[in-house]
């Protein structure tokens, strides 16, 4: 199986199942959409941002196919200014290269640092679907394991409505 090996590590750990999937690399969300048509799951953009000044750092999960406003997002935050997070602040945080970007990568995250806001929506879908943190495979787990999985991480969380 194609990831990082503590992924999968963690899941057997924790008793998640998951389903696992490969696939030509696909670096955005659209293109992933080709390679998803057939898996039942809610399946996730995860958008990895920073604030103003850089000393805080936030990972977004959202519906792939929906659009975030980043205006909306920061009034909704109240951190002030947010901005992408740069390749490196992703390795050095996350763990992660851009196009793998995934709530799996906060096992990388050793201080906890990374807030993580969840769509409101996603509590909804049965399934969820994250890379293994690379773009060539794609895991679906249970929403109930997802949640298993967040409060294992020791990651701040929380849901938001970003529609």
């Amino acid at each position: 199986m194609r990831g990082q090996p503590q992924v999968y590590e963690i899941l057997n750990k924790l008793g998640i199942q998951f389903e696992y999937y490969e696939h030509p690399p696909v670096p955005t969300v659209k293109e992933a959409a080709i390679y998803w048509k057939d898996i039942e799951a809610a399946h996730c953009k995860n958008l990895f941002f920073r604030n103003h000044k850089g000393n805080r750092h936030f990972l977004v999960l959202l519906e792939f196919y929906q659009n975030l406003d980043i205006k909306s997002l920061e009034a909704k935050l109240k951190q002030g200014k947010i901005s992408f997070a740069s390749d490196e602040r992703m390795m050095k945080y996350l763990g992660l290269t851009p196009g793998s970007v995934s709530p799996f990568g906060l096992i990388n995250d050793d201080k906890h640092e990374v807030i993580v806001f969840i769509d409101e929506n996603l509590q909804k879908a049965t399934k969820i679907s994250f890379h293994p943190n690379i773009n060539t495979a794609s895991l679906v787990i249970s929403f109930t394991d997802f949640m298993k999985y967040m409060n294992f991480t020791a990651n701040t969380y929380s849901f938001l409505n970003l529609y």
